[in-house]
């Protein structure tokens, strides 16, 4: 297992600082403001080699659409949240897209694979430049290239039901997206979540699916036409004391639409983790199951703190 932590330095503002003042802009003086701030990013790049970092970013200036769509409380909220993605793979991949783009304070990304050439077709971080890079790694420098401010954690290292929660260590999440395919890792990753009322998003199956406009969101109870999480359901229920009826309080993405068998090809070998590597995929499918989950996770996260102090108060 290798951990690697990408802090920003005392220089730095960090994400969980309040969000700076700023008056209405008109749309013209919005743009003027963009593209200045466009081109000093470039001069940075040019003229020291590297991404811009957090200090030479103006986070009003990338994140403040957020600002204007979620409204300033919820927009500081967001800005101080730290997330978790475990499997960094078709979806996990645009969950961590969104999350930085975004403006999330911390990212713990964890996988163990490494990103290979059939990765191309479905995978943000998979390009002919990161061939052969962790996947976590490749991420972690996407992310720093978006959000510079991010506290980008990895992981490499598989999630199995023996080793989770410890793989965390110290380190605090303020929610989760489990996006890997091992039942008996979702069902250890659902469980905790579920003990310690953290928001979470699991991941059913996005192979063999052509149809984007078809990924619903919903309690793991009420999904159906996804073997995966019928697995889950069924190790929950015998292993996890989660309940026979009713909600199980684990809200996942799926799809009904019927999986496509690859042509010519009558059956599909899964393994005991119910992989099915001979699916085709789609990034059109996959991205959309990662930008739901990611949308989901955002949503539980603000409604639970907003909860939170209501009742503090």
């Amino acid at each position: 297992m290798t951990i690697n932590d990408s802090r920003p330095s005392a220089t730095e503002p960090t994400a969980h600082a309040a969000p700076a003042e700023h008056g209405p802009l008109d749309p013209d003086d919005e743009a003027v403001e963009a593209r200045v701030a466009q081109a000093a990013a470039a001069v940075v790049a040019k003229t020291t080699g590297h991404a811009p970092t957090a200090a030479d970013v103006d986070a009003e200036r990338r994140f403040g659409g957020l600002r204007r769509l979620h409204g300033d409380r919820d927009y500081a909220r967001l800005r101080a949240a730290r997330f978790c993605v475990v499997g960094l793979g078709g979806v996990g991949s645009w969950v961590v897209e969104a999350l930085a783009r975004m403006g999330v304070a911390r990212l713990v990304l964890i996988d163990l694979d490494h990103v290979a050439e059939s990765n191309i077709n479905r995978q943000v971080q998979a390009l002919g430049s990161t061939l052969g890079m962790a996947k976590a790694e490749a991420l972690k420098q996407r992310v720093a290239d978006i959000h510079p401010g991010c506290e980008v954690i990895t992981i490499e290292d598989f999630v199995d039901e023996a080793n989770w929660p410890a793989l965390l260590g110290d380190v605090q999440v303020d929610g989760i997206v489990d996006a890997c395919d091992q039942v008996r890792a979702k069902a250890q990753v659902a469980a905790w979540a579920r003990a310690l009322k953290l928001p979470q998003v699991c991941i059913g199956a996005a192979g063999g699916k052509h149809r984007p406009q078809d990924v619903e969101i919903l309690d793991l109870s009420e999904t159906t036409h996804d073997p995966l999480l019928s697995s889950l359901r069924q190790r929950l229920r015998k292993f996890h004391a989660a309940p026979r009826e009713g909600r199980m309080g684990v809200r996942c993405v799926f799809s009904r639409e019927p999986v496509t068998r690859p042509a010519g090809v009558e059956a599909c070998d899964i393994d005991g983790n119910l992989n099915c590597h001979g699916y085709g995929s789609s990034v059109a499918v996959t991205a959309g199951f990662g930008m739901v989950a990611a949308a989901e996770l955002v949503t539980q996260y603000v409604k639970a703190l907003a909860r939170s102090e209501k009742t503090s108060l």
